[in-house]
Parts: structure tokens; sequence; C-alpha cells
């Protein structure tokens, strides 16, 4: 009887030894699939942000390639007046006007937008008129036409370093915007080439 009640107690050990090991077993492989299945998420948040900031800057490069097309379109309308060459000015006069139409706003604050549609509208007036003028013509709607342009650099930002000058001959005083400190005059050409000045700089 000794032995019989020995053996059923041996039995009765080893069975719970078992279910014990046994639930050890199942609390790691849960725990492991707990932290499994938190990496994931924590990889996937982190590949959402990326995927988000991805995106973001993907936005942000197309407002400035748009923005920056404007501005490479000014200056080639600008250097068409310094060198006082209608036909290019004008054609320069024509793809502003196009980049103008197809420059994006969708990307900035409603505030923002407002302001641009009002000046991209003017903008695109003026553009259109130098684009099938006479020089002097241009001339005139080139001035209203630089100050909508740094208006709208004023809310879209640059790349490069602009240099903001100034005539105080032409039409009671009259601004245009550079890519170099050096003067050229789109409003007088040869005629008056250095004839400015620098007001500021824009970054």
């Amino acid at each position: 009887m000794k032995t019989v009640k020995l053996a059923t107690a041996i039995m009765v050990m080893s069975l719970v030894s078992v279910s014990a090991m046994s639930c050890k077993d199942t609390k790691k492989e849960t725990s492991g699939n707990i932290s499994h299945s938190e990496m994931n998420h924590d990889s996937n948040n982190g590949h959402h942000d990326d995927m988000n900031s991805e995106s973001n800057s993907m936005e942000m490069n197309l407002q400035d390639s748009g923005a920056q097309k404007i501005v490479a379109d000014y200056m080639a309308l600008k250097d068409a007046l310094v060198a006082t060459n209608k036909d290019e000015a004008a054609k320069a006069g024509k793809q502003l006007e196009t980049s103008l139409k197809s420059f994006d706003i969708s990307s900035y604050t409603a505030e923002q937008q407002e302001e641009l549609k009002d000046i991209i509208d003017d903008a695109k007036e003026h553009a259109e008129h130098i684009s099938r003028s006479e020089i002097d013509h241009q001339r005139e709607h080139f001035k209203t036409l630089s100050k909508d342009i740094i208006d709208l650099v004023a809310i879209t930002g640059t790349e490069n370093t602009l240099y903001q000058q100034f005539c105080p001959m032409y039409d009671g005083g009259s601004a245009w915007i550079s890519m170099s400190k050096d003067i050229k005059n789109p409003y007088y050409g040869d005629k008056m080439l250095t004839c400015g000045k620098v007001q500021k700089e824009i970054n």
C-alpha cells in the first residue's frame, strides 16, 4: 500500500510539474507574440511617419518648384528688358503667364491662398500684356508685375537669395528683383544700365 501511495504521489507531482512548465511555455509564447506584434506596430508606425514625412516633403518640393519656375521665368523677362529685346521679353512674358496659370496653391493656408489668387490674377494680366506689347509698354507692365512677384515670393519663400533693387528715376521710382547684387536696370537698359541700388536681400 505504501508503495502504491508513493507511486501515486510521484505521478501527481509529475503532472503538476508538467502542467506548470506547460503554463510557463504558454506565457512565453504569448509574451513573445505580444512583443512581436508590438514591434510590428511600432515598425509600421515608424514607416507610416516616414511616409507622411516623405509626402510632406514632396508637397513642399512641388510648391517650391512651382514658385521657383515663376521666379526663373520672371528673371528671363527681366534680362530681356535689360537687353532691350522686345521679342525675347514677349516670349518670356508668355512663358511666365503659363507658369502663373499652372501654379498650384492648394497646399498653402486659406489666407495665403486668397492673397496668392489676387497676386497671380494681377501678375497674369501684366505678363499677358508684356507678351504682346512694344518695349516701352512692356516696361510699364513690368513695374507692377515686379511688385506682384515680390509679394508672391514673400509668401512662398525662395531657395536662392534674391535682391530687391530700386531705380529712383523710372516713373517716380520702380523696384524689381534680381539674382545678382549687380545693378542691371530693366527699365532703361543700356541707356542707364547701372542706375539703381539694392534695397534689401530676400532669403
